[in-house]
C-alpha cells in the first residue's frame, strides 16, 4: 500500500483552525492502516518535510500526495499534476475544476452531491468526520441555559438574540479555545449554532459542522442553522430545532420552553455510530484499498470518457432543442 503525504500549509501559528484539527486527525486514523505524515508547503517546521525538498526524489510512484486546503488546491493540483493525488474536500463551492485523474475523498453527503454533479467523472468517495468518545452525555446537572461559541456566529445571534436571552436566563458565550469542551457540552441545556451567515461571507459551505454533533452527543438541545454539511445530520423538529426562525420572538419563546422542558430531542446512537471511530476506519480501509488499485490501473491506462466542460454542456444542451425542435416541426 502507498505512503500517503498529507499536504498543509503549516500546523501552527495563523493555520490552527478546525480544518487542520479534522485533516490531522485523519492523519492518525490512516497511520492506524498505512505509513502517512504530515508535508508543509508554504512554512518550513521542525521535523516536517517541505514539499519543494520532498519533489527533489526521484521516484514517487509510491506515495499519495493528499491535498484539502481549500485555496491551495488548484494550485497544488496542477503543480502535482505528474504524482498520485488525491484531495480530501472539505467545503464546496471554491472555484476550481479538478481532472478524473483525482480522486475525492468528501467530509459530508453534502460536498459528495456537489462534486459528484461538478466532476462526474470522477471516483468519490463518503469518509465522514470522526466525533471522539469522549463526546457523550454524562447525565450530569446543567447549571448553564444557553451556550454559545462565539466564533462563527451569526451577527443576528450575537446582537440580537443573545442580548434579549441573558434577560430571562442563563447563557454563557465563549469566544476562546475550551480545554474541556465535552464537559462544557455536559453542563448546557442548549447550544445556540448559526453559521450560514459565516461561510456565505467566505463564498464556500460549511464543510462539516462538528460542534452542533457533539453538542448532541452530549445530551445538549441544539438549536443551529441547517447549510451545507449540518444537513447530513441535522434534522429540524426530530433531533434539533432550526435557529432565526422567522422573528427574534418565534425564537425567544422555542428556546424559553426548551430550557423549562424535562424531555426534549436527541441525536440517536444509531447515527452516532456512524461517525465513530470504528466506522470510519472500516469505511477508510475500503478507500485506501481502491485508492491503491486507481493509482495501479492510472500509471498504464489514459483517462478517455468525455469530461463535462463548459462547452461540451453548452453543445448537450443545443443538440438536446435541435432534437425538440425536428420532434415538433419535423416529426422525424
Amino acid at each position: 500500500m502507498r505512503k500517503l503525504y498529507f499536504l498543509l500549509p503549516g500546523t501552527s501559528g495563523k493555520f490552527a483552525c478546525g480544518g487542520l484539527w479534522a485533516e490531522l486527525k485523519t492523519l492518525k486514523l490512516t497511520q492506524q492502516i498505512c505509513s502517512a505524515e504530515v508535508v508543509t508547503y508554504r512554512q518550513r517546521e521542525t521535523g516536517k518535510v517541505f514539499l519543494n525538498d520532498l519533489l527533489k526524489q526521484a521516484n514517487l510512484d509510491d506515495v499519495i500526495f493528499v491535498i484539502s486546503w481549500g485555496f491551495d488546491v488548484a494550485k497544488l493540483a496542477t503543480k502535482l499534476k505528474p504524482y498520485n493525488v488525491v484531495y480530501h474536500a472539505h467545503s464546496s463551492g471554491y472555484k476550481f475544476n479538478l481532472p478524473a485523474s483525482i480522486p475525492i475523498i468528501t467530509v459530508s453527503r453534502n460536498t459528495l452531491g456537489y462534486w459528484g454533479q461538478k466532476s462526474p467523472n470522477t471516483l468519490l468517495y463518503y469518509l465522514p468526520n470522526e466525533i471522539s468518545p469522549e463526546f457523550k452525555n454524562l447525565h450530569l446537572a446543567r447549571d448553564i441555559d444557553v451556550l454559545v461559541q462565539a466564533r462563527k456566529s451569526s451577527e443576528y445571534l450575537l446582537t440580537e438574540l443573545i442580548p434579549t436571552l441573558k434577560q430571562k436566563c442563563n447563557v454563557q458565550v465563549v469566544d476562546s479555545y475550551v480545554e474541556d469542551l465535552p464537559g462544557l457540552f455536559n453542563r448546557a441545556k442548549v447550544y445556540l449554532y448559526d453559521s450560514a451567515e459565516y461561510w456565505a461571507q467566505q463564498a464556500v459551505s460549511e464543510g462539516f459542522g462538528l460542534q452542533p454533533m457533539e453538542a448532541l452527543a452530549c445530551g445538549c438541545q441544539v438549536f443551529s442553522s441547517i447549510n451545507g454539511g449540518l444537513a447530513d445530520y441535522l434534522d429540524p423538529g426530530f433531533n434539533c430545532y432550526k435557529i432565526a426562525g422567522y422573528s427574534q420572538e418565534y425564537d425567544v419563546g422555542r428556546i424559553l420552553k426548551v430550557i423549562q422542558s424535562s424531555t426534549g430531542l436527541s441525536l440517536s446512537e444509531h447515527v452516532l455510530q456512524e461517525y465513530r471511530h470504528e466506522n470510519i476506519l472500516q469505511r477508510l480501509q475500503v478507500i485506501l484499498d481502491e485508492l491503491n488499485e486507481f493509482f495501479d490501473h492510472k500509471q498504464h491506462h489514459q483517462s478517455n470518457i468525455k469530461s463535462l466542460t463548459q462547452i461540451r454542456l453548452s453543445t448537450l444542451i443545443i443538440k438536446s432543442i435541435l432534437n425538440k425542435v425536428k420532434k415538433k416541426y419535423l416529426r422525424v
